[in-house]
Formats: structure tokens, C-alpha cells, sequence
């Protein structure tokens, strides 16, 4: 369930070195002195602080210390560079998962969506832009390959495989871009705090009819005093559990 007044992270996740090359420039384009891992950075940075819709060549040109052109030497459109900025936010996850191989491989998926999800719930503006370009995003499609690579491990296959992987994938990133979004005024301001929000919304559950709404009626009390994270964990131990029994079978 979304909770729009969500502050618990798990303790992994951040913004590291970009493992992608640059777009290669047109023939008569004078290139620019800075790098792009300066304008990755300056990136992620306008992103972190007013989301997607405040990340423009104009604003990034004006943080970099030069004139809009110079970033064209890098990236040939705001998508590319929204994508980019995305998957460089994720580049401290590919260095954490490296090393993850134990000899369960359900374990191992675990600690790699654990550490995914926490890279993505603090960072509203990043769930929306991962995975949609795998050609420059290499970060996340390491990530990817990463999970699938403990899926093979189960003998599942091929299909099978691929339907796991992204159930997996699909659950932790939409999760955490659900629960990442930007807090409503009110809290932001400091008017209200998350367990005053909280009780106004399951009040106005409460007084939902009964008759039409039935199910809200039977868990809004699990609602009104539950945590994202613990909420996320339980959803992740349902798909494990999928796994297991396919795998199995």
C-alpha cells in the first residue's frame, strides 16, 4: 500500500562512478572541458532537488559553468541524458551486488532487490527512468543480469526465467518509485508528521461504507500503524516464495 509520508530507507544504495562511454560527437563540435561524470553528477544533483521536470540543458549548463552546447559533446537529447543520469545514480549498486554469491541463490535475489530498492525509494524522480534504454543504461541491465543470473540457478526455464526476473525487477522498482513520492505539502512544511498524516488517512478509510468497500474495512487497521519497509519485504518474500515453488516443481 502507498504511503505517501514514507522516510524509512535500508541502509545501502548511493551515487557512484558512471561505467558508460559518451556519445560521440558531431564532426564540427568543439569539445567541451568538463566530463561526463561532471555532468552526470550536476545531473543526478538538479534531479535529487526538483525532480525530471527540473533537469534542462539550460539549468545543467548553468551548474556546469558553460554554455548549453558544450553538453551536447555528451548526450544528443534529454532523454538520453535523463537515462543516463539514472543509471548513474545506480552505478554504487553494480559495486555492491559484485560480490554477492552465496549458495542460495534466493538469498542471493534478496540482497540484490534489498539493495536496488534502497538505491531507487529515497530518490523520487529515478524509479520513473530506470531500464527504459539498456544500451546506455549498463548499470541497471547489470542489475538485471545480475537477478537473472540467480534465476538460471533455480533450472528454470528460459521463460520462465525471464518472467521471474522481471516480476522481480518490476515489483522492486515500481515499489519504490510508489513509495519515493514526493511527500504532500503538509508534511513537507512540517504542518504535519507521518504519524499524524497516517491516522487522517485511515480515518477517511474508516468512514468508507462497509457495504462497497469491504476489504479496506478488513485491513485498515494494518494500514494505519504499518511501515514501507517492512511492507516492501513482505511483498519480495511472496515472489522468493513463487520462485521456490516453480523451482521445485
Amino acid at each position: 500500500m502507498f504511503d505517501p509520508t514514507a522516510t524509512e530507507t535500508l541502509p545501502c544504495g548511493g551515487m557512484g562512478a558512471v561505467t558508460s562511454q559518451p556519445t560521440r560527437p558531431a564532426a564540427r563540435r568543439r569539445r567541451a572541458s568538463h566530463s561526463l561524470e561532471s555532468v552526470l553528477t550536476e545531473a543526478v544533483a538538479i534531479l535529487d532537488d526538483g525532480g525530471g521536470s527540473a533537469l534542462t540543458f539550460r539549468a545543467l549548463a548553468a551548474r556546469l559553468g558553460g554554455g548549453v552546447g558544450s553538453i551536447y559533446w555528451y548526450v544528443s537529447s534529454r532523454d538520453e541524458l535523463l537515462d543516463r543520469a539514472a543509471d548513474f545514480a545506480m552505478a554504487d549498486v553494480v559495486t555492491a551486488i559484485e560480490p554477492v554469491a552465496t549458495d542460495d541463490p534466493i538469498d542471493d535475489i534478496r540482497t540484490i532487490a534489498i539493495a536496488t530498492f534502497d538505491a531507487i525509494v529515497d530518490r523520487p524522480w529515478l524509479g520513473a527512468y530506470l531500464m527504459r534504454d539498456t544500451v546506455v543504461q549498463t548499470n541497471s541491465l547489470q542489475i538485471y543480469e545480475k537477478i537473472g543470473q540467480n534465476v538460471m540457478r533455480l533450472g528454470l526455464t528460459p521463460r520462465e526465467a525471464f518472467h521471474a526476473t522481471s516480476a522481480v525487477v518490476g515489483f522492486v522498482i515500481g515499489t519504490a518509485a510508489d513509495m519515493g513520492q514526493e511527500l504532500p505539502e503538509a508534511v513537507l512544511s512540517g504542518e504535519l508528521d507521518r504519524d499524524i498524516y497516517l491516522a487522517r488517512a485511515a480515518q477517511q478509510w474508516r468512514d468508507l461504507d462497509p457495504d462497497q468497500f469491504p476489504f479496506i474495512h478488513y485491513i485498515v487497521e494494518e494500514f494505519a500503524v504499518h511501515q514501507d519497509v517492512e511492507q516492501f519485504c513482505a511483498g519480495l518474500e511472496l515472489i522468493l516464495a513463487g520462485l521456490k515453488l516453480q523451482a521445485a516443481g
